[in-house]
């Protein structure tokens, strides 16, 4: 049986989220209405002042069967991302196997990334970041069960992260991606521009040691991510997200996220300790 804190965060998060967001007192969401009073996710989304989509809000993975919270783009029929609600719920598939929706489970990866999947997933994940409180893989962080927010500026787009206190922020003032020459950074270096509707994200000079899910799936410095976000409808916004990384796969793959409107709730404090998260994983205590 794997022993991994973010397991045991999944089902504690989700039984007891409604009552810790009530720390803060409720205040409403700016938005349309239904007749009822509650938020109208299936209006339009809303633009800024520039006319562009607005991203701006406090998101989470989309909750099935409504909702496809992940699904891969190569063809297999859509993978349902469902988040646990009890004990007895399954997984999110994706969120511990970003290719949990490719055949076979398996993404194409060359031989040295399965073998360095294998060793981490063999090793009982203890080494993902996520266990020791270090800054998580932009795709975990996508399909994390805790809540982001995101804060739009006709500048930049700013993600706060409630999972580890992450946050992130993407350049959308004409900027391009810096050279090869740049310091790694866990997240990369992130610059957007427009096509239409829809917010094109890239992202390059990541460290070496990224973990793309809690099973290990690399992402080195050669890698590439390119993301398209769209808000569909006030209360949903899709993320196609694709990998290319030759030192890791043998050709780019995509995968789908989808994250729908928190309304009425905020961001919640999440401080991680180190110390704290090697209870979970068994790893011996520093002297």
């Amino acid at each position: 049986m794997r022993i991994l804190r973010i397991q045991v965060a999944l089902i504690a998060l989700t039984t007891g989220a409604s009552s810790l967001i009530a720390q803060w007192p409720g205040y409403p969401t700016p938005g349309p209405r239904t007749k009822d009073g509650k938020v109208d996710l299936a209006a339009p989304p809303p633009r800024t002042a520039d006319g562009k989509p607005d991203f701006s809000g406090l998101w989470e993975p989309a909750r099935g069967p409504g909702g496809r919270g992940g699904e891969s783009m190569n063809g297999t029929l859509p993978l349902p991302f469902a988040i646990p609600s009890a004990p007895d719920d399954p997984p999110v598939a994706q969120f511990f196997n970003i290719g949990a929706g490719f055949k076979d489970g398996l993404l194409p990866f060359t031989p040295w990334a399965a073998q360095v999947r294998g060793e981490r997933k063999g090793n009982n994940n203890k080494d993902n970041p996520d266990a020791l409180c270090e800054p998580l893989g932009l795709t975990q962080l996508h399909m994390h069960p805790q809540p982001r927010k995101v804060v739009q500026t006709p500048r930049e787009i700013v993600v706060l992260y409630e999972a580890n206190g992450n946050v992130r922020q993407i350049l959308t003032d004409g900027r391009k991606l810096p050279g090869k020459d740049a310091t790694p950074w866990w997240y990369g270096y992130s610059v957007g521009h427009w096509d239409g509707d829809t917010l094109v994200v890239e992202t390059t000079g990541f460290r070496d040691d990224v973990w793309l899910d809690v099973e290990g799936s690399p992402l080195t410095e050669s890698g590439k991510m390119t993301e398209r976000w769209r808000r569909v409808k006030f209360g949903l916004v899709q993320i196609d997200i694709t990998i290319e990384d030759p030192k890791a796969y043998t050709k780019p793959f995509t995968v789908r996220v989808n994250h729908q409107l928190m309304p009425d709730s905020a961001l919640m404090e999440f401080v991680c300790e180190e110390r704290d998260a090697r209870h979970y994983v068994g790893i011996p205590e520093k002297k």
